[in-house]
């Protein structure tokens, strides 16, 4: 066996995976360069654009409101952290302790060493008081709060930046101290809002409010200060989400709150009303949170210090993304969206798009949920839609493009009507081959070599006076929704019931062969008008067959018409051949004129036998302006039988119309003339 055989092919052939590789259109081959390029160049650009973006502030507000909305989804359960640790519990002086206490504000500060003492006598493990005494009082008061004090109690101190025109200064506002001297503790309980007026991070304090009570309670934060500072709030819920009593019953725990019920919780002590205080109308020492998106309602500060203590308790705070981090994700769903876009867009690229966008949301939310990191998904999420949105724009106005292109080209072959069909509709328009049956019509110029010589000396004359033939032709095929599939010369070949179904093939197809010798002889008489006696006069023959074809794109890979063949589509050109020996300018195959029986009534012409076929076969002619009977067609047909067989030609009837006397006249001479041939 040759080494060519055992290959698997042809000695001097390459294998086929070579051939295919080499047969690859050039076209088609920069064309897909040109898109890959375009593809990366586009999401370079987008993946750039949605990077800068992500650094620009206004834009991270958004990504933060983003947060504010997710965040809540990761609240953890405060009953099960109480259990776990003793949890929190916030002492509201609210408007009932108010009306128990019966004093203004401020308080005496002699109260609110009683209910140091008293929550200490409870079982508090820390006291946070969220009020800030830096400026004296009544002197036997200052004293009073300051002999309670000692350190398991934290005072609220502050921190603001005074600006003027011509210096910023840092002030802080400590507590007395004489109350520090007892070994309180001081916490910086200032915090940092975002530039929408949010309160979402923890304050970059050292000596924080919230770090200064978990001190004094005996605990660390699980992550250490220096890394918590900045990270986003894990919030716990709206307000009143923390155990909440009142002041005055926690001045008085044994009448008012359970056995044990403040037993190794840490207190925090701050002002928080019971009616919750809408964001747009503000409050004391209250603050917009994540919450407050849902919601609408600020949170007591006193509250936003138990939230940051949790977070620092627990290591509940989420990371923002780093800068890298940031980019190897928008990164990364840009190459993605980027290889999305490879194939043509439609109804899949946008599902795809938005399965990508999904997949961003989902890999925040892993990450929110496993690793306490936010990475933001609004930046990805453009930066999917900005590769995918311009290539898809250039996608469908190519698809109009090319659809434009199509309908022109169709449109000087189908009928406008059909075009619009078309074109609203491309499904119905099944390229490639399928079988159907159809209806196919063959016309041609009688005596065209003698024409066409006669004018030698003038071919733009016969092309001008061809086309001038040609055009109210192929109106009368367009105009009956056929398809014209090609001229060939002075010949044209047109075919009905596709690519369109058209249940009335084989009559507009009659029809429109009637419509196209009666243009004829509208151009006759337009050149005798013109030219006078010496305008040539034009006749044409028209063969029309139905019968089952197969239809679709016939050609090689580089050049294809959509075009029909089989059986039927020879016979129907044999037929327009036929019609000149026939004598008659239009000639039905039989499967035709069956089908117009009951609509046109076919007369009985001839029965003739073509080249490739054996045996005869009858063919058939339609009466243009004539409507003959049933009774008629069938005596005529009888008589044309007749004269086939010899036999001598009947009357075809006292009321048959002239045009079937002219034609069985004609028919009858013919059939001299064929005996007087076979005798010589």
């Amino acid at each position: 066996m040759s080494a060519g055989r055992a290959s698997g092919h042809r000695p001097g052939r390459l294998p086929w995976r070579f051939r295919r590789r080499a047969d690859r259109q050039p076209a088609e081959t920069s064309k897909g360069r040109r898109r890959l390029v375009e593809t990366l160049v586009v999401a370079v650009i987008a993946i750039a654009a949605a990077l800068s973006l992500s650094m620009w502030q206004p834009f991270r507000m958004a990504e933060a409101r983003y947060f504010d909305y997710v965040v809540p989804l990761f609240a953890p359960d405060l009953q099960a952290l109480s259990e776990e640790d003793g949890g929190v519990v916030i002492v509201a002086i609210d408007e009932p302790s108010f009306a128990e206490i019966g004093l203004q504000w401020p308080w005496p500060r002699a109260l609110h060493g009683q209910l140091v003492e008293a929550l200490r006598n409870a079982g508090a493990k820390a006291v946070g008081l969220d009020l800030i005494f830096a400026e004296p009082s009544s002197e036997g008061s200052d004293e009073a709060l300051a002999a309670s004090l000692g350190p398991d109690v934290v005072l609220a101190a502050d921190e603001s930046i005074i600006e003027t025109p011509h210096m910023s200064q840092l002030v802080r506002t400590e507590p007395l101290p004489m109350f520090l001297a007892k070994g309180a503790r001081a916490g910086l309980a200032s915090v940092v809002l975002d530039r929408d007026g949010v309160l979402r991070r923890i304050p970059a304090f050292p000596d924080g409010f919230a770090a200064e009570i978990l001190t004094a309670a005996g605990e660390s934060p699980q992550l250490p200060l220096v890394e918590a500072a900045g990270r986003m709030v894990q919030t716990m819920g709206p307000a009143r989400s923390y155990p909440t009593i009142s002041y005055y019953q926690a001045l008085d725990p044994k009448s008012f709150l359970p056995p044990d019920f403040l037993k190794d919780k840490i207190v925090l002590v701050g002002r928080s009303l019971q009616m919750s205080v809408a964001s747009e109308v503000g409050g004391v020492d209250s603050f917009a949170s994540s919450e407050t998106a849902r919601d609408g309602f600020l949170v007591p500060g006193v509250e936003m210090q138990a939230t940051i203590l949790d977070n620092l308790r627990h290591g509940l705070s989420f990371g923002w993304a780093s800068t890298t981090q940031n980019a190897l994700l928008i990164a990364l769903f840009g190459a993605l969206a980027a290889a999305l876009a490879w194939r043509p867009a439609d109804l899949w690229t946008l599902a795809g798009a938005l399965a990508l966008i999904l997949v961003v949301v989902a890999v925040d939310l892993l990450a929110l949920q496993g690793f306490r990191l936010f990475l933001p998904p609004l930046a990805p999420s453009l930066c999917i839609a900005g590769v995918l949105a311009p290539l898809a724009a250039r996608d469908i106005a190519e698809e109009r493009r090319m659809r434009r292109d199509v309908t022109r080209a169709f449109g000087h072959y189908l009928a406008p009507a059909m075009v619009d069909k078309l074109a609203r509709d491309p499904k119905a328009l099944k390229l490639g081959g399928e079988r159907r049956e159809l209806t196919i019509l063959f016309s041609d110029v009688r005596n065209f070599t003698v024409l066409a010589e006669s004018m030698k000396d003038e071919p733009e004359r016969l092309t001008q006076l061809i086309n001038r033939l040609l055009t109210p032709l192929s109106d009368a095929v367009l105009e009956r929704g056929g398809t014209i599939d090609k001229f060939i010369g002075d010949c044209i070949m047109a075919f009905w019931n596709a690519p369109l179904d058209d249940p009335d093939h084989a009559r507009r197809a009659v029809e429109a062969g009637l419509a196209m010798l009666a243009s004829v002889e509208g151009v006759n008489r337009e050149l005798r008008e013109e030219l006078g006696e010496s305008a040539p006069a034009l006749s044409i023959g028209v063969g029309i067959n139905s019968g089952i074809c197969v239809v679709g794109n016939m050609g090689s890979s580089r050049r294809f018409d959509y075009s029909v063949l089989g059986d039927a589509v020879n016979y129907a050109s044999r037929l327009e051949g036929a019609s000149k020996s026939c004598a008659v300018p239009l000639l039905l195959g039989e499967t035709t004129a069956t089908q117009l029986a009951t609509t046109m009534r076919p007369v009985l012409v001839d029965r003739i036998s073509v080249k490739g076929r054996s045996g005869v076969a009858p063919v058939y002619t339609v009466l243009s302006g004539a409507s003959p009977t049933s009774q008629e067609v069938a005596s005529f047909d009888a008589a044309v039988e007749r004269l086939l067989t010899g036999e001598e030609a009947a009357q075809a009837g006292a009321k048959m119309r002239q045009e079937l006397e002219d034609l069985l006249a004609r028919i009858a001479e013919r059939e001299r003339q064929r005996r007087s041939a076979s005798m010589v």
